[in-house]
């Protein structure tokens, strides 16, 4: 048995400084920047997961992880920038992800583009009533107004049961009269008949 403890011993102490070594050697290339998780910036993290990534879906997984662990971009003449899609605006900022100060400075730009925004729609609704009430005040100026009106003398209606007063040197009046005796004769002589 002691032959077995101290051969043993030997190999299982060989083995177990074999299996550190390649432990820490795997430890040591993830951490040298070979994994998307120790990148610095975005556009490294990209490059790492395309270059390590097997299959599309892992590409597509690590992507979409390196869009939540870095909000800020690289600008080509150096430093960063962040893009805020509510705003639709970029803000100069530090380093890949915005500082506790530079957060609160967006958000005060964000609350002032809203009180803007506000502003600008209560003008545009503003000039868009106006522009209707112009619009219908020139409608109803276009309005035909009718013919005009005359104003004319007010006729009475005239009485045709009695005769009109007339002159005795008229034509009109001399045969009204002639016509009005003709009728009173037979009227007189039908009166008598019975």
């Amino acid at each position: 048995m002691y032959r077995l403890l101290d051969g043993g011993i030997e190999r299982w102490l060989v083995a177990f400084v074999v299996l550190a070594s390649l432990a820490l050697a795997s430890w040591w290339l993830d951490s040298a920047g070979t994994s998307p998780q120790s990148a610095r910036d975005f556009e490294e993290c990209i490059e790492q997961a395309q270059a390590n990534a097997p299959a599309d879906d892992e590409r597509g997984r690590s992507t979409t992880a390196c869009n939540a662990r870095f909000a800020g971009r690289r600008k080509p003449g150096g430093g960063y920038t962040y893009y805020d899609f509510m705003q639709n605006r970029n803000f100069d900022i530090a380093g890949p992800n915005p500082t506790a100060e530079e957060r609160k400075q967006i958000d005060r730009e964000y609350m002032s583009f809203l009180d803007a925004q506000r502003r600008e729609d209560m003008s545009a609704e503003l000039a868009r009533r106006q522009n209707e009430q112009l619009q219908a005040n020139i409608e109803s100026a276009r309005q035909p107004v009718g013919p005009p009106m005359m104003l004319l003398p007010r006729k009475r209606p005239i009485d045709r049961s009695k005769p009109a007063p007339c002159e005795d040197a008229s034509l009109s009046c001399s045969w009204a009269k002639f016509s009005a005796v003709v009728k009173n004769a037979f009227a007189s002589s039908s009166r008598k008949k019975p």
